[in-house]
């Protein structure tokens, strides 16, 4: 009898949008995938990388049983056998030099898999090592941590309500590219457009012309890295023409020293600073505390900088000072059925400890990956011998990834559980690859959490896996088992995906009224209504109240100022920018060809002014030099760059030998992070400064 046709509805998980999906499949097989209708949050919006969930779970290499490696030959072996040996090996390194021996890494798609995701503490747990490092620290510590500064948790993230907005200000942010960023939103296009068909305003500040400055009301270039003078620059503006509105006064700690720490920063010196004329700052400054209602969201641009912590302060301010935080149209906490604040829930730590050798700040229980490579490579007490890693690729999306490449390679043992034998996991010993995604129950459990509206949705996994294939959940806890025999150290039975929700559930049912039964039954996910105030009632400060000037925050704003008046570190240099792209997610989804084919994406984007100036012609191969390394790389002309900054997209960089990622190696480009500097952060945070580095183009000799 011939397998009948049936549609699946599913939430996808490549990226933050977290759209429905429509999957068609027969028996094992995915027929086709399409946006679904029905799901209430994204309303039939699809964009490219969901298609290629079929090439992922497809894909000829992506690893299916452990890997071993032998010299330099990869073997499979028993599962078994490869959880003895990972005990073994961790056990031994932990005996012979402690517990900060073993270092751990999770990359950005832990975030997207519940099972990872809860996994990853038990294991840290079992180790008992400071040595722990995730993606979080380039990317959005800075938001992290100035939500614990400010309101006392960590994950109090406070989300721009987009569909009730009436001007929304944009600072470093590409929703058009990246669905969103710590601001689930799918269908970002229209849901912009609305903004404007309802007479709102979209201003866009970049110091590239964007796909989302495309479409917005208007665009302005700035200099990379100066952000913080214009934000200062618009609330002097706003304090001295008296257009403040401050809600809930009581509810705020020491505004007034905020307010007079960056007091001396007038429209014309941020004008100097940032490029952005003094009269453009103080008419935005007027448009946006006149809207009826407005919110100001800095991402990417501003948190992987050197002064992300400084700026995700000033966008708060903003809020505050204008009376849209907490506001309907402002920037508000959501109330998700499976909360990550409040009651149980941990609400983070900062420099509780630091690390070894540069002596960066530990956050919620992590160091900067920025250190990763130092402290592997330092001998002395505490340095890192052994290394496990999941679905992560630091070589590729870490600073001076050339470094860490070496520190890898110098390893007494290392283990991967990961699904590609990629730049990282090629330095493995051990590979422990986990079943397909879409074998995975799945909860957004983080991005529910950060959307722009109350939704929630569960999906059951489509297929069970076969009896060689293990669930992430099962790997990390038969790992976490095995190495609390070794280590004599108790552990706790790891608990399937359904289970841990069905039981998490319980506690947001007072809130939304939720059974995990009609979550199950609720295929295409639950609208739970719009975002409505509730920090205030949240806070979780000693006191109760916000805190606008923490200590550590008003400290930087010296270095800040040093650093706009200070001469550039070379003669005449371009500063470096990242960006993003639809078709794209980091490093790891260059494999689909779907994705990459088409025109090139991997080029440096240059401004035409700076390319005569070098002498330089629009497809030119040319080779670009940092502080700490090159590439080469084709150039390509454009004026949406402010002329002085030059772009290049990170995760690319699939030319190391070694791999095994047929497509992705025919479309290697080259990497950013081996021009990125492990030296250059944001120094309250430890967070990597990706943007903003100095650079020298000249042109490959032939």
């Amino acid at each position: 009898m011939k397998n009948a046709e049936r549609s699946i509805y599913r939430a996808c998980h490549l990226c933050e949008a977290i759209c429905g999906l429509e999957i068609k499949v027969n028996g094992g097989h995915i027929i086709s995938i399409r946006g679904d209708h029905a799901d209430p949050f994204s309303r039939g919006h699809i964009c490219p990388k969901a298609i290629a969930l079929k090439d992922i779970h497809e894909d000829k290499n992506r690893l299916r049983q452990p890997l071993k490696k032998v010299g330099h030959e990869w073997i499979t072996i028993s599962w078994d056998e490869a959880f003895d040996l990972a005990a073994e090996k961790l056990a031994a390194v932990n005996a012979q030099h402690g517990n900060n021996a073993i270092g751990f890494y999770a990359g950005n798609p832990a975030v997207h898999n519940i099972g990872t995701l809860f996994s990853v503490p038990s294991l840290v747990r079992i180790l008992k090592t400071k040595n722990a490092f995730s993606a979080t620290s380039v990317d959005q510590l800075p938001q992290q941590l100035t939500s614990l500064l400010m309101f006392g948790h960590q994950f109090m993230i406070t989300i721009p309500d987009i569909d009730h907005t009436d001007y929304f200000l944009i600072l470093g942010g590409n929703p058009v590219a990246s669905n969103g960023s710590m601001m689930t939103v799918p269908d970002v296009t229209k849901r912009l457009a609305a903004v404007r068909e309802r007479g709102g305003s979209v201003v866009v500040i970049d110091p590239r012309r964007t796909e989302t400055a495309e479409i917005a009301s208007e665009h302005h270039f700035i200099r990379p890295s100066t952000d913080a003078a214009l934000l200062m620059a618009m609330i002097n503006v706003m304090k001295t023409e008296n257009l403040f509105r401050i809600a809930s006064p009581e509810k705020l700690n020491n505004l007034d020293s905020a307010l007079l720490a960056i007091a001396d920063v007038t429209p014309e010196a941020a004008a100097e600073a940032t490029g952005i004329a003094a009269g453009t700052i103080r008419r935005l400054a007027r448009e946006f505390a006149a809207a009826p209602s407005a919110v100001c969201y800095g991402r990417i641009g501003t948190t992987l900088q050197a002064f992300g912590t400084l700026n995700q302060w000033l966008v708060q301010l903003m809020n505050i000072v204008t009376g849209n935080l907490d506001r309907v149209g402002g920037s508000m906490p959501t109330q998700p059925i499976i909360p990550i604040t409040g009651p149980g829930t941990k609400p983070g730590s900062h420099a509780r400890w630091h690390s070894r050798v540069s002596h960066l700040p530990e956050s919620g229980g992590e160091l900067p990956v920025a250190a990763l490579a130092e402290e592997i490579l330092t001998p002395g007490d505490g340095q890192i011998r052994a290394f496990i890693t999941t679905c992560g690729n630091p070589v590729l999306s870490t600073p001076n990834g050339r470094k860490l490449d070496e520190a890898l390679a110098s390893l007494d043992f290392m283990v991967s559980i990961d699904i590609y034998l990629n730049e990282t996991t090629r330095h493995a010993d051990l590979i422990l690859p986990p079943a397909s995604s879409l074998n995975h129950d799945h909860y957004d459990l983080i991005f529910n959490a950060f959307a722009v509206r109350n939704v929630t949705r569960f999906n059951a996994g489509i297929w069970q896996k076969s009896d060689d294939e293990r669930y992430d959940w099962e790997i990390f806890g038969e790992l976490v088992k095995r190495l609390a025999l070794k280590l004599t150290r108790e552990s706790r039975p790891a608990m399937p995906t359904a289970k841990l929700i069905e039981g998490m559930l319980k506690a947001g049912e007072a809130v939304h009224g939720i059974s995990f039964a009609q979550l199950v039954e609720a295929e295409h996910g639950i609208d739970l209504g719009p975002l409505k105030p509730s920090l205030y009632s949240r806070l979780e400060t000693p006191d109760g109240k916000i805190d606008c000037a923490p200590a550590v925050i008003i400290k930087d704003i010296a270095r800040f100022k040093l650093y706009v008046h200070q001469k550039a570190p070379i003669p005449n240099p371009l500063i470096m920018i990242g960006r993003r792209h639809v078709r794209s997610n980091n490093s790891w989804m260059h494999n689909s060809l779907r994705l990459v084919k088409g025109k090139p994406r991997d080029q440096l984007m240059m401004h035409p002014a700076d390319l005569a100036a070098r002498g330089l012609k629009d497809g030119q191969r040319v080779r670009v030099v940092s502080r700490v390394g090159q590439v080469e790389i084709a150039v390509q002309a454009t004026d949406s760059l402010m002329p002085g900054v030059v772009s290049l997209p990170h995760g690319f960089g699939h030319d190391r030998k070694g791999t095994c990622l047929g497509v992705a190696h025919e479309h290697a480009g080259v990497s950013y992070n081996d021009l990125s500097d492990a030296g250059d952060i944001d120094v309250i945070s430890g967070n990597a400064a990706l943007n903003g580095i100095a650079v020298e183009v000249t042109h490959v000799s032939t």
